[in-house]
């Protein structure tokens, strides 16, 4: 606050009643996101919720009905839809040239030392982190392919907790999908991964198949193919992300994080949707407690829960 000149408040209930504050951006740790969002809303306030909008489908529908009730906008954070490359994947699918979409799969085989897990104490608590390496790291990569591939239908999963300490929640998980389309899946998400690898998603059909690596295409293979792939192929040839946050979360870019709230801004002044509102948020968490529940209890979970 000292450093750029700004106001801090030990109450957040005395910063909501500022008239000249128009959005309010919930950073608190995850499990903490229901109550200043749901009384930003009620002060009259568009909300921004980091990721994920809330660790249960109770606490995210809270936040949802307060906004609706109170007729502001909210936006959850999932900042990897809005890359060059995650927009192009969509506008494809969209388009039919993936045929019939056989194969959605997310690949997050990240790293967190022990020491991250110290650093806070809320941090790998079901409490107030909703979940481990899935709830926390792997959710960007779960909206992208429910993003691209539609809702999931039913899901079959394990979990486990297997190199760090002190922690209550999984380090390690697979699930296998099922999407409402008929297309089948598999996620794989850990913070056990050394030394952290950068994100994948991999969609696939009977025309088509792109690996999304990061921000970065890895694969873009059409049968047709048109003379726009070569340009795609172009483009990404010589673009290499980043570590993004496969080891460190301070190595994550603001980029997307600024060209989601451009959107917001730009939806309310123009009276538009935005890309990410409080319901889209809220599917990846559904997709996210769906898995612990199969995992839990050893058996297929069919959403919605």
């Amino acid at each position: 606050a000292e450093r750029y000149n700004v106001e801090r408040y030990a109450d957040y209930n005395e910063m909501l009643k500022r008239d000249d504050l128009d959005i309010v951006c919930v950073c608190t740790p995850s499990g903490a996101h229901r109550d200043p969002a749901v009384a930003a809303a009620e002060a009259g306030k568009h909300v921004i919720v980091e990721k994920p909008l809330e660790i249960t489908l109770e606490r995210c529908d809270a936040i949802i009905q307060a906004c609706d009730d109170a007729g502001v906008r909210l936006c959850a954070i999932f900042n990897s839809r809005f890359s060059e490359g995650s927009q192009l994947v969509k506008r494809t699918i969209d388009s039919g040239r993936f045929g019939v979409l056989t194969l959605g799969d997310a690949y997050i085989k990240w790293y967190r030392t022990q020491a991250y897990y110290d650093s806070g104490g809320w941090r790998g608590t079901w409490a107030l982190d909703g979940g481990g390496a899935l709830m926390n790291q792997s959710i960007h990569a779960i909206d992208l392919l429910q993003y691209f591939m539609g809702p999931v239908k039913a899901v079959q999963a394990f979990t486990d907790m297997r190199a760090h300490e002190r922690i209550e929640v999984e380090d390690v998980a697979v699930a296998v999908l099922r999407f409402e389309n008929g297309a089948l899946g598999v996620i794989e998400g850990t913070t056990t991964a050394y030394p952290g690898l950068l994100k994948k998603v991999e969609i696939s059909g009977s025309k088509g198949t792109v690996i999304l690596e990061d921000e970065d295409i890895l694969k873009w293979e059409f049968d047709p193919a048109l003379p726009e792939d070569a340009e795609v192929h172009q483009k990404f040839a010589t673009r290499k992300s980043g570590g993004g946050g496969a080891a460190d979360p301070r190595a994550i870019s603001h980029v997307n994080h600024r060209r989601q709230m451009e959107n917001l801004i730009h939806a309310i002044e123009a009276g538009m949707q935005q890309l990410v509102d409080g319901r889209e948020g809220r599917k990846a968490v559904e997709i996210i407690l769906a898995i612990y529940q199969s995992s839990r209890e050893g058996r297929v979970v069919h959403l919605p829960l």
